[in-house]
């Protein structure tokens, strides 16, 4: 028999055992604490020097620097920004990461998509984004529930990629109701829905029977399977926010707080990796993208975020989540110390600030230090491949392992290696 193409890479990789290119079924997967990732997404670019990396103040127009004073937290020597005052108090169960950085600084969908799946897109290759990573690796805890929950809209930088439709998320936009596509016509009683569903079976396994071979197909026959079932009770019970007590939906607050609250109970029900966009609606009018005057109500965002975050943190806690959820606030790019000629900021990729808490992560803890106005690295660069690495590891996957597009090899992480200091 003619050796495929993967056989020759796996013949290639088996003789290099022991080295960094081991063929991943070799190696032992990290320990990570987590099952679970809330992954929450600040599009627009959040600036760090105005929330995770204060320095010297500015005056919004010619003197560089941040746009608000700093306070200190419960992390030894760790400031923030002073709209940040209840994530200040828990930055002993937080450790930032200061100065991750890349070269994509002017195009946010770029940078976006490299926030996501950790690689620049290929022209061979769809590459598979970070929840849908998870969801291969980790697979689902439940048929009812499905492993990857979006809130926020579709977006190729959220997909499955090469690794196809049964790693796919589920997406909301109203998280009150749950989503749209799984809600029954008003006219479609118990019943009448059964026999739908037995019908499309049929005919489905009859097209199955004949085409055994299309794998396309049997994949999104698969996951429309699955649908039906996250239409049942387990899955769809966790939209009832209001079965939360009025102060517990008040602790986390505002239209994203509420998402965040969503988030717990998602993770609760067996969700394996939710994101949280931010902002649907924007508060100040642009977002986190804060060019000209969108940054003079910009602190209405990052006082939401402080409120939203802390409740969650707390929230994780109380139910026993936190040490087996990891919570991650991340963003495509943050914002130089300068100021344009409306005293709002540009974009800066050089050096920005996301953060990760639970999941075993360490606490109070500030990775990599940049210079007096935030905008050159000073010692400690985190690469987008280790800034994920990190985030599979914390979850017990292997960040080296090679998955396959067709017979090509690609590793979970483009070389990736996990970071030092941040897991316990």
């Amino acid at each position: 028999m003619q050796p495929t193409r993967r056989d020759i890479f796996k013949g290639a990789a088996a003789g290099l055992a022991g080295s960094r290119l081991a063929f991943s079924e070799e190696r032992q997967p990290p320990n990570g604490g987590a099952d679970a990732c809330i992954y929450i997404w600040l599009g627009g670019g959040a600036g760090h020097i105005d929330t995770f990396d204060p320095k010297r103040r500015g005056d919004g127009k010619d003197i560089p620097g941040s746009y608000y004073d700093a306070i200190p937290t419960a992390a030894r020597d760790v400031q923030l920004c002073e709209h940040l005052p209840r994530l200040a108090d828990r930055m002993d169960r937080c450790a930032l990461l200061r100065t991750v950085s890349h070269d994509l600084n002017s195009q946010h969908g770029a940078a976006s998509n490299l926030m996501h799946t950790g690689r620049k897109p290929s022209g061979t290759i769809i590459y598979p984004s970070v929840g849908s990573l998870v969801s291969h690796e980790l697979g689902t805890k439940s048929d009812d529930v499905p492993s990857y929950v979006v809130m926020g809209y579709p977006n190729i930088m959220r997909d499955p990629g090469f690794l196809g439709a049964r790693c796919g998320y589920v997406y909301l936009t109203q998280i009150e109701t749950g989503p749209s596509g799984l809600n029954p016509a008003p006219d479609v009683d118990s019943a009448r829905q059964k026999r739908r569903e037995m019908l499309l079976g049929r005919l489905r396994a009859d097209y199955l029977a004949r085409n055994d071979d299309d794998a396309l197909v049997r994949a999104k026959a698969e996951v429309s399977e699955q649908g039906f079932r996250m239409a049942g009770k387990r899955f769809m019970d966790v939209f009832h926010l209001d079965r939360e007590s009025s102060s517990l939906r008040e602790a986390y607050g505002s239209e994203f707080g509420q998402r965040c609250l969503l988030a717990r109970r998602l993770v609760q029900a067996g969700v394996r990796f939710v994101e949280v966009s931010f902002n649907l609606n924007f508060l100040n009018g642009t977002g986190w993208d804060v060019h000209q005057d969108g940054i003079l109500k910009q602190h209405l965002l990052i006082q939401d975020l402080d409120q939203a975050v802390a409740a969650l943190l707390d929230d994780l806690e109380e139910h026993k989540l936190f040490d087996r959820t990891m919570v991650v606030i991340s963003t495509e790019f943050g914002r130089p110390a300068e100021f344009d000629a409306y005293g709002g900021r540009g974009h800066q990729a050089g050096a920005f600030s996301t953060l990760f808490a639970g999941g075993g992560v360490r606490g109070g803890v500030a990775v990599g230090t940049t210079d007096e106005i935030g905008k050159q690295i000073v010692d400690r660069q985190i690469t987008v491949p280790d800034y994920f690495a990190t985030i599979f590891a914390a979850m017990g996957i292997d960040s080296a392992k090679n998955l396959y597009a067709n017979d090509r090899p690609v590793p979970i992480t483009d070389h990736g290696q996990p970071m030092s200091g941040i897991l316990a």
